[in-house]
């Protein structure tokens, strides 16, 4: 199965997989991965790797923007295989660690069944691995503050709410935004298309979600990487503002 990898800025590619998004950040053969699907996901990531000419073991380092299945999929694999380190903010390490889990219950998703979309996400979400154990055995911090010395130069960012230590990643030199779960273009369960906030029912604290787009409007760049939907060109800040309205 080809899998859908976009070449979206110089050595930055844009990776398509089964509802869930992640970026390879290249400097030759080596790569940052920024996320890593679902469980079921795997051979996914493996084939974007190769196609764009890299490896699981040219990966540097993974970043996890925040620690759902969706987003941290194959992170323990690369680690405990490949010996990759995986980074992460610090009030993720423990979500990484799984010592607790702020993600959509099942009970959330029954009460929000009515709403289109949501049941055949979740039933997609299930056969994928969303509700497997995949916790990361030996999660790290953030090594430094500001760029982080791996290929992209990847600047973290902490927004918080969606959950606790979730973190974007800029680029200040290319303007390009990874904003996760932060500020998303697209979601199966959502009827809106372009920036916004993904449904109530995913954020751990919906209000620190809303609070954390002003951060995100704050940063200089003109193209948004997101974890779920299309990328989207134009100025970050006009972005991250449209979603706080749609969101209020």
């Amino acid at each position: 199965m080809q899998t859908d990898v976009q070449q979206v800025a110089d050595g930055t590619y844009l990776v398509h997989g089964s509802n869930t998004n992640w970026v390879i950040l290249a400097d030759g053969d080596a790569v940052t991965l920024v996320d890593t699907g679902y469980p079921g996901d795997r051979e996914q990531v493996l084939a974007s790797l190769a196609q764009v000419g890299s490896s699981p073991e040219a990966v540097a380092a993974v970043l996890i923007t925040h620690a759902h299945n969706d987003h941290l999929g194959s992170a323990e694999y690369l680690r405990a295989t490949y010996g990759t380190p995986v980074y992460l903010h610090d009030d993720e390490v423990p979500h990484a660690r799984r010592e607790f889990l702020h993600q959509v219950t099942v009970g959330d998703v029954v009460r929000n069944g009515w709403r289109p979309g949501v049941l055949p996400w979740a039933l997609h979400a299930i056969r994928s691995g969303g509700k497997a154990h995949v916790p990361v055995t030996d999660p790290e911090a953030f090594p430094s503050k500001g760029a982080l010395d791996l290929p992209g130069r990847p600047v973290p960012v902490h927004t918080p709410g969606h959950t606790d230590g979730h973190a974007a990643f800029h680029l200040p030199d290319s303007g390009v935004l990874i904003s996760g779960d932060a500020l998303v273009s697209g979601h199966p369960t959502s009827r809106l298309t372009g920036p916004q906030l993904l449904p109530d029912m995913f954020h751990h604290e919906r209000a620190r979600a809303v609070a954390s787009l002003d951060v995100l409007a704050a940063l200089e760049g003109d193209l948004l990487l997101p974890g779920h939907g299309p990328a989207h060109r134009g100025p970050v800040r006009e972005a991250a503002l449209q979603a706080r309205e749609r969101a209020l």
